[in-house]
């Protein structure tokens, strides 16, 4: 079954255009570096909020790509516009 990501987190309003800017390489970098990634979304919210869904093959996809972190300048440089992480959990595409 398809692993779902689900990362809820805040961006400060100067920092918005950036956070889409940098979204084209993050994913990018996924296609060519993470097994398993499937596709994401961006979502934003109210309030400077943000939601990321991220589809992954497996669950052990999404360790795996928990594990790099932000090995990749594409994926560094979306995580460095977050200003702060509000949640983060995983469950199960039926």
């Amino acid at each position: 079954m398809t692993t779902v990501e689900i990362t809820r987190f805040r961006v400060s309003p100067q920092h918005r255009a950036d956070l889409l800017a940098t979204r084209a390489g993050m994913v990018a970098d996924f296609e060519a570096d993470r097994e398993g990634f499937l596709g994401a979304r961006l979502i934003e919210l109210p309030g400077g909020e943000w939601l990321d869904i991220v589809e992954w093959r497996s669950s052990a996809d999404f360790a795996a790509s928990r594990a790099k972190g932000g090995n990749l300048p594409g994926i560094q440089a979306f995580f460095d516009v977050i200003g702060e992480l509000v949640s983060s959990e995983e469950g199960t595409l039926h």
